[in-house]
């Protein structure tokens, strides 16, 4: 069969997963090989070059927003599933407590403290070796190539200077409240020069976390061993607060919403999705523009699907039926990750395409292998 040339309409509309009052349609991808007669899906690594992109809405430190254009759901969910689970970060593994006589149990501390986001020096995050128990094996020996100590000791007395009667008990006492900034770094051997000073030290991202409060002569005195790990462990080993993405909303005007109705119809969006734009004379002398002898009225525009959060309120309504189609573009996936804190959002984005890549690098020297 001779090949068929197709529009990039077409291209465009099959990308759309349909959105209606209550089904979803079109929700299966077909750009593959012997799906459509005489066309050609075959996948090309420069034509994913040429097409692939990135782009960057909001890049703060512990928040960002992007999106992945022109890519495949399961690629972009792998990004999601490395985020969560398989970015290895440092955490608090094993608690020696020493005494503590605060009304927290030992037990119920020791998950607070294991909860407790740390940072430090990335590099030294990298050079840390990894601590993991190997069934019916003894647990390797801590060393300062696999273990972070940190100590907690606090106790707490009464302020003599306070004023006789005072019910404030930060007032009325010393370390009335014991928070991460407590969690003191003991460098061992070569940690000093793989965690300097005063950056890539060893340290909680939030130090005003509080663990515990104490009452004149009670006091908590252990010791920490942190450990490098990775989500899929534990969870306190994930380097995201969260980590998911959306695909890119769609809002189709087919036919004028004017007036009252267009005020209306904006109600039905997050505010900035939907404006309200008078009508022109030009168009409404264009004969089958749908604005014919409605000048100086207002009409409805589409202004940023970006903010949409597709509730399909506006299809509930009956003067929007047939007016509007709702949908979202499959290959268009926009990303929020929420860093914890112990590495900037965007370098946790650049960590999980090398760790894709590692994968892909094994998986292919593994079927070299099984070639052979």
């Amino acid at each position: 069969m001779a090949p068929v040339t197709v529009s990039q309409d077409e291209l465009d509309r099959r990308k759309i997963v349909g959105v209606n009052a209550e089904t979803v349609t079109n929700v299966t991808s077909t750009d593959f090989p012997g799906h459509y007669p005489g066309e050609d899906h075959t996948w090309d690594v420069q034509k994913f070059k040429d097409s692939f992109q990135v782009k960057f809405y909001r890049n703060d430190p512990f928040d960002a927003t992007f999106s992945l254009i022109h890519t495949d759901a399961s690629i972009a969910n792998a990004f999601r599933r490395i985020l969560l689970a398989e970015i290895p970060t440092l955490a608090v593994e094993q608690v020696f407590v020493h005494n503590n006589t605060s009304i927290v149990q030992d037990e119920v501390l020791s998950h607070r403290l294991g909860l407790v986001p740390l940072t430090g020096a990335a590099e030294g995050l990298k050079w840390l070796r990894w601590k993991k128990r190997v069934e019916g094996e003894e647990a390797p020996a801590p060393s300062d190539f696999n273990t972070i100590v940190m100590k907690l000791q606090v106790e707490c007395r009464r302020n003599e200077s306070a004023k006789k009667g005072e019910e404030d008990p930060l007032k009325a006492y010393h370390n009335a409240h014991v928070y991460a900034s407590e969690m003191k770094w003991q460098v061992i051997g070569q940690q000093k020069e793989r965690f300097p000073e005063p950056d890539g030290v060893i340290r909680p991202v939030n130090p005003g976390i509080l663990l515990a409060k104490l009452r004149h002569g009670q006091a908590i005195d252990l010791e920490m061993h942190c450990v490098k790990g990775i989500g899929s462990d534990h969870a306190k080993f994930s380097p995201v607060a969260t980590a998911s993405y959306r695909l890119l909303p769609t809002i189709d005007i087919v036919k004028p919403i004017i007036g009252v109705d267009a005020k209306k119809f904006a109600r039905c969006f997050p505010k900035g999705v939907i404006g309200v734009e008078d009508i022109t004379e030009e168009e409404a002398s264009r004969e089958g523009s749908g604005y014919e002898d409605h000048g100086g009225q207002q009409k409805a525009v589409v202004m940023n699907p970006f903010k949409d959060t597709v509730s399909r309120e506006c299809l509930r309504h009956d003067e929007f039926v047939g007016k509007v189609k709702l949908g979202r573009v499959r290959d268009h996936f926009i990303f929020s990750v929420e860093s914890t804190g112990q590495f900037n959002s965007d370098a946790l984005f650049l960590e999980s395409i090398q760790l894709l890549r590692m994968k892909c690098i094994t998986l292919k020297r593994d079927l070299t292998n099984i070639m052979r």
